[in-house]
């Protein structure tokens, strides 16, 4: 698929993933539209990273675990672009506990920005993609979704439900030739890793076939691939984890 003239929206794309992702995008020739919820700083700096680029970008504030607000940002993208053609959905959050301590609140906030998000984004722009003619749907998923984390079972459950909710809406949306996948990161260079404690990296590098952590850029490629060349590829988990999880 030719990216140019393509509109994109990268739900939490204002920093990490969900920014190298928004670059990659943009610099394959597609318009793109930075989703945030706080970081509005950080937001506008990318679009003006993009727009000194040559690239075409907006910034649109919404909270996208609130149903009201992706219809919204989609609403917004198709008023000032026209049409829409991929949504990468990788806002996300950590509220890592132990079961023991994990408060319901704990619970139904990683769900909702994680999880409930995806069907948000979903369900407010299935309208505008079946007007596509080759759309693209992107879930950013993780490892941790796949083989579990200690102290993560609100970030777990909200990760392999994104999986799950990939394979079914892959397979109904396949005769519209829209292909919906994931892709499972491993352990990345991001400000989420940053936090952990420089032995526990270690430990965590010695568990990594690879012995190393992945880039973002390396997220991003995977992403780029699926909208360029995945037209055949759909309902699938790409995993870019260093061989950590086969």
């Amino acid at each position: 698929m030719d990216l140019v003239n393509r509109v994109a929206i990268v739900t939490g794309g204002a920093k990490g993933i969900g920014k190298a992702i928004a670059f990659s995008l943009a610099r394959k020739g597609a318009k793109v539209v930075i989703n945030y919820n706080n970081s509005e700083a950080q937001a506008k700096a990318v679009v003006d990273e993009l727009y000194a680029e040559g690239f075409e970008a907006l910034a649109v504030q919404a909270n996208v675990a609130e149903l009201d607000q992706a219809k919204a940002l989609v609403e917004r993208t198709i008023e000032h672009f026209g049409r829409l053609d991929i949504i990468v959905n990788n806002a996300g959050i950590t509220r890592d506990r132990t079961f023991k301590k994990l408060t319901e609140e704990d619970w139904h906030e990683v769900i909702n920005v994680n999880l409930s998000s995806v069907y948000n984004t979903c369900n407010s722009s299935l309208k505008y993609l079946l007007e596509s003619d080759n759309a693209r749907i992107i879930n950013i998923s993780s490892v941790i979704g796949q083989a579990g984390g200690f102290g993560q079972t609100n970030y777990s459950a909200a990760k392999a439900g994104m999986i799950g909710f990939t394979k079914s809406l892959a397979i109904e949306l396949a005769k519209s030739n829209i292909t919906v996948n994931s892709v499972c990161p491993g352990f990345i260079e991001t400000d989420m890793l940053s936090d952990v404690p420089e032995n526990v990296k270690e430990q965590i590098k010695a568990k990594i076939p690879k012995r190393r952590f992945g880039t973002v850029d390396e997220i991003a490629k995977a992403v780029v691939y699926l909208c360029e060349d995945g037209e055949y590829i759909t309902g699938q988990q790409i995993n870019v984890n260093g061989g950590l999880y086969v």
